[in-house]
């Protein structure tokens, strides 16, 4: 009976490194202000810069939605206020231009996002010219501008929770979505 326990025990406790092994570590997030580099969650899912869509099992098929969250990447950071192209978001927008070039038949929406800070109407607004520079930003790229639609939901989608700088920084943001001509997986 202690056998059959000891067996069992080992099991799960392998079950349980295995589990952990293949956890993402939480991904640096450059330039988030608060001095050097905040670490934060990845928010892509399992599977995040894999290749593959639910942690392996399945690789995302070229030209999907899926293949871009992964391997491309579908959020640039904003400075608190600014609605400017930060460095750090050049080689992810360069790459975004890079894959809808491959695939002409995708069209997007640049959805701009703000932090829970301001007015309504204020964030609003700032949303509208994150989109717009991101839209731009990729138009200048080579991308054809009927393919790029933009939308602001200011301070109404947040993808981080809490009031703090580091929520904050992360709900700045204009989100690359893929909104046809992209294959299913």
């Amino acid at each position: 009976m202690q056998t059959t326990s000891l067996i069992r025990l080992a099991l799960v406790g392998a079950s349980v490194l295995t589990l952990a092994a293949c956890t993402r570590p939480a991904q640096p997030e450059p330039g988030i202000p608060g001095g050097g580099t905040t670490t934060v969650p990845d928010t892509r899912g399992p599977g995040a810069g894999t290749g593959t869509v639910g942690g392996g099992a399945i690789p995302a098929a070229a030209g999907s939605v899926e293949d871009f969250a992964v391997n491309v990447g579908d959020r640039v950071y904003f400075d608190l206020d600014s609605y400017e192209i930060r460095r750090d978001a050049y080689p992810r927008l360069d790459a975004q231009a890079a894959w809808l070039r491959r695939y002409p038949n995708v069209m997007v929406r640049i959805e701009g996002n703000a932090d829970e800070r301001g007015t309504r109407e204020y964030n609003l607004a700032l949303g509208a010219r994150r989109a717009e520079s991101v839209r731009s930003y990729l138009i200048e790229r080579g991308i054809p501008a009927n393919r790029i639609d933009v939308i602001s939901f200011g301070k109404e989608r947040p993808i981080a929770e809490g009031s703090n700088e580091e929520a904050w920084a992360r709900n700045r943001n204009g989100r690359t979505a893929i909104v046809s001509g992209a294959p299913a997986r």
